[in-house]
């Protein structure tokens, strides 16, 4: 069926996207492929498209085929609003003030048996990777500047309030000005320890509470994901201390290059600033 068999009023725009597909293409939860979104323009101007079609009209309206970025259900809108309108500007204030350094910090873990990646081989024949089959895991906790500067701590016991404590007196030694320090609300960030260390520390530190459910909001949190997607490819750890190893050496690299680090504060939905 042809579009010009059909009143103006009634096609799909050429020149833009109208309102009523834009709010369909909208809906929250959907992954809008060309026949899902081929079937919306037929239920919207009853004009029936080939996929090819569809992916045409997309791109005249400037969308492309995307991996969707991820929201927790649970994550409050009105709070990261405040966040970025009230609480980040506060902060950037504060720490001008004080002549201090602001680090986002995050935990993560790493475990012996995750995905390897990727390689080149025969069609047909699967690769083999030989690797240890014993399971075993690191920790690591790291903090980044919007300047470039990283720090981290690789441990094997369970990420608890002691280990924060003493990831936040390393912190402390690295500066001679204060340091404000923003992580996510993991128990022990938020434990009665963890709560009264920088309090007895107050010329030295301060601890600032990301919303719930908003690790987009953390720029540490690609760190984590460049780090499980780098190791793969340069370590066949056999025991938990080579593992160790190889995760400290990703760091050192890391350090060495800050311009990686400061992109981690680009995201579109990061949005910081800092006057330097």
């Amino acid at each position: 069926m042809n579009i010009r068999s059909f009143p103006r009023q009634s096609r799909p725009p050429c020149g833009r996207l109208s309102s009523t597909t834009r709010r369909g293409l909208g809906l929250s939860g959907q992954l809008w492929t060309r026949g899902r979104t081929g079937r919306l323009i037929f239920k919207l101007y009853g004009v029936r498209f080939t996929d090819p079609g569809v992916g045409k009209y997309l791109k005249r309206w400037g969308l492309t085929f995307q991996r969707p970025d991820k929201r927790a259900v649970e994550q409050d809108p009105e709070a990261v609003r405040t966040w970025h309108e009230e609480t980040w500007p506060a902060i950037r204030a504060r720490t001008k003030a004080d002549d201090g350094e602001v680090l986002f910090a995050d935990q993560v873990g790493i475990r012996s048996d995750q995905v390897t990646g990727r390689t080149w081989g025969m069609k047909g024949k699967t690769p083999v990777v030989r690797r240890t089959g014993s399971r075993f895991s690191v920790n690591t906790m790291s903090a980044i500047s919007a300047k470039g500067r990283m720090h981290f701590m690789v441990f094997t016991e369970s990420f608890d309030a002691t280990v924060m404590c003493r990831f936040l007196t390393r912190i402390v030694g690295h500066f001679d000005r204060k340091v404000h320090l923003i992580v996510d609300r993991h128990c022990a960030h938020r434990s009665k320890t963890v709560r009264s260390w920088p309090a007895d520390h107050q010329d030295k530190i301060e601890l600032h509470f990301l919303p719930s459910y908003s690790p987009e909001l953390n720029p540490d949190e690609p760190v984590n994901a460049d780090l499980k997607r780098s190791l793969p490819h340069t370590h066949r750890a056999r025991n938990r201390t080579e593992l160790a190893t190889e995760t400290r050496r990703f760091f050192h690299r890391r350090q060495r290059q800050p311009h990686i680090v400061t992109g981690c504060f680009e995201a579109p939905h990061v949005r910081y600033t800092l006057d330097e």
